[in-house]
């Protein structure tokens, strides 16, 4: 009698967790951003200019992450650069142009519309501007971040 309490007790204390970890599911509400509730800051990882706004998760940690990206009025333009993660892209607003390769080349890019989806897979060599206002979506599974191609490029690495 006293070693089956000891194995019910034990079961407790091992499937407690994940009766806490479910019932937390269950009571979990839905994540609603309007578009007046997202929140934007400077980005830092990308020339002066452009909006980062985090919706879901942390790109910089392991996790889905989902993030928006506002970019200027006018030419912005982001140097050739790689991702460590396959990124999904979703053109909220505006044109996004893009180019593979390691040199920028506006002639050699590619306009994405509104709406347009794009997959971008990890370590793929790529540059980026925009000629106008345009917001995009970036989802994925972190961590996630940028390495230029050439380190001057990083506004990371600018001397304050």
């Amino acid at each position: 009698m006293k070693n089956r309490l000891i194995v019910i007790t034990a079961l407790c204390l091992a499937l407690a967790p994940a009766a806490i970890a479910q019932a937390e599911k269950e009571k979990a509400e839905a994540t609603i951003y309007l578009p007046g509730d997202v929140v934007w800051k400077d980005a830092a990882a990308i020339p002066a200019g452009a909006k980062i706004a985090v919706l879901e998760g942390d790109p910089g940690k392991e996790g889905y992450y989902a993030i928006r990206v506002k970019y200027p009025e006018g030419l912005y333009k982001i140097p050739p650069h790689t991702h460590p993660n396959t990124e999904h892209l979703t053109v909220i607003s505006g044109e996004w142009h893009i180019g593979m390769g390691e040199k920028f080349d506006q002639n050699a890019g590619q306009t994405l519309p509104a709406g347009a989806f794009m997959s971008l897979p990890a370590g793929l060599k790529h540059f980026v501007w925009t000629t106008g206002e345009t917001v995009i979506q970036l989802d994925g599974i972190g961590p996630s971040g940028i390495n230029y191609l050439n380190p001057a490029d990083d506004p990371r690495n600018a001397k304050k």
